[in-house]
């Protein structure tokens, strides 16, 4: 190989010796010479310059012209050539050079100052390459140039003054480069100046006055800078003008009325600057006018142009200003060469003029974003030209005229965002050329009319938003260029019909929020060119057909809210999703695998469904996932470590499921996380301390598990979060007092644990809480934190059910936005502050020296706790009333023991004793005798029983519970 180098190298010696010997001995020797070092230093992979040789007379090599008698070079023209390499010095030797042209080739570095030696040099044409570096000043000293073309490079820098010394100069082109600064005065020297093109760089200032002195500049760009300031009025001085764009600069001011001096001006361009002010009508004046564009300013006032005076106009853009008012009555001639109207983005009114009916050469009219009102007039079919009707964002009503149908040219039609009403006609069938029909965000009703299919050229239909019924035309498979099909948010019902199958170049599907049911056809197989489907919020169901897995070319699939079951499979075919969201059917199975060989896999939700098995490790290959919503079924098994991979996951939403084991701390790694929700499910342990690198984690929700220990004061370093919600679960110890730093919290739940200790003053700082504080349930002790009063946005307090003692802090009066409190099951004690009055009474219930409405009042309470007895004083009352009770039962037996007796003492009597006074006694004895069953051990009452005024405890055996509740009784 070093052996080809130095071969190479001596044929080239070889070549330049004789070049040499040719300088001495040639006709026109030195640019030959000359041109051979420069074919040393280009690189030339086309092999234009092979030719370049010492073998062949120079007037022959490709690129070059000679002068007529063939001594001298006069043009180099290597433009196109796929040269690369630098643009050599040594060209300004070749001193008779009248044109040089490299452009369009792939040259590099900068533009030598050498070439300011070319005094002969009349055409200098260098665009389209990759030249840096500045203009070089010397390009001031080719006073014979007459075209200067550079742009289309990487040059940079300011325009040098010395520019202006080209006084020949006709033609020049600096545009697409990155030049800055100002606009030189000097360019004011340049007289022959025919066209000036200084668009797509960085120049600013503004654009000299000096500018008249180009007296024969008939074509001035300098659209997309940064120029300022107002528009010179001595630009109406340069009357063979015929192009002024300054488009897209920060122009400021009126438009000058100078302008209408131009009367040669076919192109105006003015549009994205700061213009103010109303438009002259005095550019009613320019009559050979072609095109006008004064779109994006401030413009304000009414339409003062008419094309009446305008007749060659052809276009006439005045969209995005704050133009009012209506179309100027006599603005179109019936032999009007408008073709291009667009008015959109002003604050033009009334109903459609009817004026513009008479353009008849009209193919573009745009009035949309406007506040056009009433309803289409039927002799819009006059506009027999017209491609493209754009009457969006306005306000018209009534329905669409049939007469619609008669204009045949129409290829666009755009009425989305308007309040029209009644049927599509069935004569939009007519329309053979209609491309695209935008009617959505309408009232439109009626079902959608089957002559809509016969449109074949149809490439989009958005009927989103209006209340269409019916079902979708068996014939939509007519529709072979359809690429859009939108019918979003209507009352469609029925089947999707098989025959959409073979709409085969669909690539977006839009059939959610309507009424539609049954199963999916198998022709949907057909569609291969399909991306987009979305079928939510329908009563589709059944399985899904396994030829979707054919759709290779799916991106984003929504069939969330219906009734699908079975597998999700048929849904993994295509590589490329980016999103896939079933959420709320009765899919069932595992997971597939397969999901995971979708690299740019962002959203995967599959909530609410039946799904089972484990999280597939595989997912941690998805490495774009951002949302992952698996809750609401049931999964089980651990976390696999694998989903640490998953770097950009935002949302991870597994709740309600049965996952087990203990929280993984590479969860801590995962920092753009911004929800994170494990909640109802068997986790177990404690939670990570990593947990608080995520330090833009907006919502923290691990309640209903079975997680033990403190929580970690790392919890502080959350200090985005706005929702941390840990409640039922078995967390001890106390609240760490770093949750201060958590400033953004607006709900806070801790109820249901273990939690011991105080409750910590620091929360009082978390003053954008509203939502709810829950800490009810736990084992906070001490008194309530008056800090708690700065939380004036909290809307609900829960600390029930805890050991809190003192009093309700009054502070807490000042939570106004407080809607609901409950401070029940403590001990607290005192004053209720007065503005919780409207609180229910279970709010308080469970604190006995609580007092204040809705409970007692705080002297009631005094009162009643002045008549409570001591424990002596019940004591002693509980033994007497037993003594008497006892006293009372021993008398009662002595009585009846004496009755007894007697009883015994007169039955054993002598049986002489006469019959009479037998009878006597036993009356005194018996009372009136024995009953009618012979009992005779019924006694009187009167006999046994007190009086009705002296009523005696009837208990021989009396009953007594002495408990804590009974020592706090009072006497009644």
């Amino acid at each position: 190989m070093g052996g080809s180098i130095q071969m190479s190298r001596f044929v080239l010696f070889l070549v330049t010796l004789v070049a040499a010997i040719t300088v001495t001995f040639g006709d026109i020797s030195t640019d030959s010479f000359w041109l051979l070092r420069i074919k040393q230093e280009i690189v030339d992979p086309v092999e234009v310059l092979d030719n370049w040789s010492p073998r062949a007379h120079i007037c022959n090599w490709p690129g070059i012209t000679c002068s007529d008698d063939r001594k001298q070079v006069v043009s180099l023209n290597l433009s196109s050539s796929g040269l690369s390499g630098s643009i050599s010095p040594e060209l300004s030797h070749l001193t008779s050079l009248q044109t040089l042209d490299l452009s369009l080739n792939f040259l590099t570095g900068s533009i030598p100052s050498d070439l300011g030696q070319l005094q002969n040099l009349r055409s200098l044409l260098l665009y389209s390459n990759a030249l840096s570096g500045k203009i070089p000043p010397e390009i001031g000293f080719l006073n014979k140039l007459q075209v200067l073309r550079i742009g289309n490079n990487l040059l940079h820098g300011e325009i040098p003054p010395s520019i202006g010394n080209l006084t020949a100069l006709r033609v020049l082109r600096l545009a697409y480069c990155q030049f800055n600064g100002s606009i030189p005065v000097e360019i004011g020297n340049m007289k022959h100046l025919i066209s000036l093109d200084l668009q797509q760089n960085i120049l600013g200032g503004h654009i000299p006055e000096a500018i008249h002195g180009c007296k024969e500049l008939q074509n001035f760009a300098a659209a997309n800078n940064n120029l300022e300031g107002d528009i010179p009025s001595s630009i109406g001085l340069l009357k063979s003008l015929q192009v002024l764009n300054m488009a897209n600069n920060s122009l400021s001011g009126l438009i000058p009325i100078q302008l209408s001096h131009l009367f040669n001006l076919s192109y105006l361009n003015l549009l994205g600057n700061r213009l103010s002010g109303e438009i002259p009508p005095e550019l009613n004046q320019l009559v050979q006018l072609e095109m006008l564009d004064l779109s994006k300013n401030n413009l304000s006032g009414t339409i003062s142009l008419l094309n009446t005076q305008l007749k060659n106009l052809e276009a006439l853009v005045l969209s995005d200003n704050a133009l009012t008012g209506n179309i100027p009555i006599n603005f179109c001639l019936s032999n009007s060469k408008l073709q291009q109207l667009i008015l959109a983005r002003n604050k033009l009114s009334g109903e459609f003029p009817l004026e513009l009916l008479r353009c008849s050469s009209l193919q573009q009219l745009d009035l949309s974003d406007n506040t056009f009102s009433g309803e289409l007039p039927p002799s819009l079919e006059n506009l027999e030209n017209l491609t493209d009707l754009v009457l969006n964002n306005n306000s018209f009503t009534g329905s669409l005229p049939p007469e619609m149908g008669n204009m045949s040219n129409l290829e666009n039609l755009y009425l989305f965002d308007n309040m029209i009403t009644g049927r599509i006609p069935v004569e939009i069938g007519k329309l053979q050329r209609l491309s695209a029909i935008y009617l959505y965000d309408n009232q439109m009703s009626g079902s959608i009319p089957r002559e809509l299919t016969n449109c074949t050229s149809l490439t989009a239909i958005d009927f989103f938003g209006n209340h269409f019924s019916g079902s979708i035309p068996e014939t939509i498979g007519k529709l072979k260029n359809l690429v859009v099909l939108q019918l979003r948010q209507n009352d469609l019902s029925g089947l999707i019909p098989s025959s959409l199958g073979y709409c085969r170049s669909l690539q977006s599907l839009a059939l959610a929020d309507n009424k539609l049911t049954g199963t999916l056809p198998p022709t949907f197989r057909l569609l291969s060119e399909l991306s987009t489907i979305t079928l939510y919020n329908n009563s589709f169901e059944g399985s899904l057909p396994v030829s979707l897995y054919l759709l290779k070319n799916l991106k984003i699939i929504n069939f969330s809210h219906n009734r699908f079951s079975g597998i999700i499979f048929p849904l993994t075919g295509s590589n490329s999703l980016s999103a896939l969201d079933l959420t709320n059917n009765s899919f069932s199975g595992p997971i597939p695998s397969e999901l995971a060989m979708s690299r740019n896999l962002s959203r995967l939700r599959l909530a609410h469904n039946r799904l089972t098995g484990n999280i597939p490790s595989e997912f941690g290959q998805l490495i774009e996932l951002n949302f992952l919503d698996l809750s609401f079924n049931n999964f089980t098994g651990e976390l696999e470590p694998e989903l640490s991979e998953c770097k950009k996951l935002g949302h991870l939403l597994l709740n309600n499921n049965q996952l087990i084991g203990t929280l993984p701390p590479w969860l801590g790694s995962l920092q753009e996380m911004g929800e994170l929700d494990l909640s109802s499910n068997n986790f177990h342990g404690t939670i990570p301390a990593e947990l608080g690198d995520c330090s833009i984690l907006l919502k923290l929700s691990l309640l209903d598990n079975n997680l033990s220990g403190e929580i970690p004061p790392e919890i502080g370093n959350l200090t985005s979060l706005n929702v941390l919600n840990l409640q039922r679960n078995n967390l001890s110890g106390q609240i760490p007092s770093t949750i201060q730093q958590c400033k953004k919290l607006y709900e806070l739940r801790l109820a249901e644990n273990f939690l011991t200790g105080s409750i910590p003053s620091e929360l009082g700082r978390l003053t954008e809480l509203q939502v709810i504080l829950d800490l009810s349930t736990n084992l906070f002790s001490g008194e309530i934190p008056s800090s708690l009063g700065s939380l004036l946005k909290l809307e609900r307090l829960n600390l029930s059910n805890n050991k809190l003692q003192g009093e309700v802090p009054p502070s807490l009066g000042k939570l106004t936005s407080l809607h609901g409190l409950n401070l029940s099951n403590n001990h607290l004690q005192g004053q209720i502050p007065s503005t919780f009055s409207g609180f229910p009474l279970n709010s308080f219930l469970g604190n006995a020296k609580l007092c204040g409405p809705p409970l007692l009042s705080c002297s009631e309470l005094e009162g009643h706790q002045e008549r409570k007895l001591s424990n002596t004083e019940v004591v002693v009352i509980i033994v007497a009333i037993v003594f008497t009770s006892t006293v009372i039962c021993l008398v009662m037996l002595y009585i009846m023991l004496r009755i007894w007796l007697n009883w015994r003492r007169v039955s054993i009597s002598t049986s002489d004793i006469g019959s009479e006074q037998k009878r006597e006694d036993e009356k005194w004895v018996y009372g009136e005798g024995k009953t009618r069953n012979g009992e005779y051990w019924r006694v009187k009452s009167m006999a046994l029983a007190p009086s009705q005024d002296e009523q005696i405890p009837s208990s021989c055996i009396f009953h007594f519970k002495l408990d804590n509740e009974a020592k706090d009784n009072t006497l009644a």
